[in-house]
């Protein structure tokens, strides 16, 4: 069994990388929350959202170079961890060096995300995507909302999940699996426009 979510990655990554940026919104509502939180680990409050912003940027300016050698997520966590932990070392000098990334993070605000000079509509597309997200996540049997939320919002790995609940590796992998798809075919019609 494939992942079919690494598939959907690679999908939207392609179309990225061919001048799609309503591709790089998907990825960027697809991920913001689980990148918040694994920020949210080396800061706290709003930094942390300013930071994950940062990271988003670098990954979109960084794609045309990703060559697809590790799955897209894990290059974007590389990417979220190394930009939490400059801020950390440069903090005291955090409004000077990054005021450039700050400013264009702004553009992430009401889901705008990274597009330039996005329309009301664009801008309702994006936040009505993020929506249809959740409202297939709540529709989800407990034990795959539970282990689709550890993994995808928690950020805990596949041992992790499985000790917390209770159950071995390859039961997570599956609920995982079929969370994921559930999840695909809610945002399917977004991810296969022209």
């Amino acid at each position: 069994m494939g992942d079919k979510n690494n598939n959907n990655d690679a999908e939207l990554v392609a179309r990225v990388q061919k001048g799609d940026k309503q591709a790089f919104d998907l990825l960027v509502v697809k991920y913001q929350y689980r990148v918040i939180h694994l920020v949210s680990r080396y800061v706290r409050g709003d930094e942390a959202q300013d930071i994950a912003q940062d990271a988003f940027i670098k990954a979109y300016r960084g794609l045309a170079n990703f060559k697809g050698e590790s799955a897209f997520y894990t290059w974007l966590y590389r990417i979220a961890v190394n930009t939490a932990k400059n801020y950390l070392s440069s903090a005291h000098h955090k409004r000077e060096v990054s005021s450039v990334d700050a400013s264009e993070a702004e553009n992430y605000d009401d889901a705008s995300l990274l597009r330039d000079g996005a329309t009301p509509e664009q801008v309702l597309a994006a936040e009505q995507l993020e929506q249809k997200v959740f409202a297939a996540i709540k529709q989800l049997p407990p034990d795959l909302k539970r282990a689709i939320t550890l993994r995808e919002i928690e950020g805990l790995s596949y041992e992790q999940i499985a000790t917390e609940m209770d159950c071995p590796i390859g039961t997570v992998r599956s609920r995982i699996f079929r969370a994921r798809e559930a999840i695909d075919e809610v945002i399917k019609p977004y991810v296969e426009q022209p």
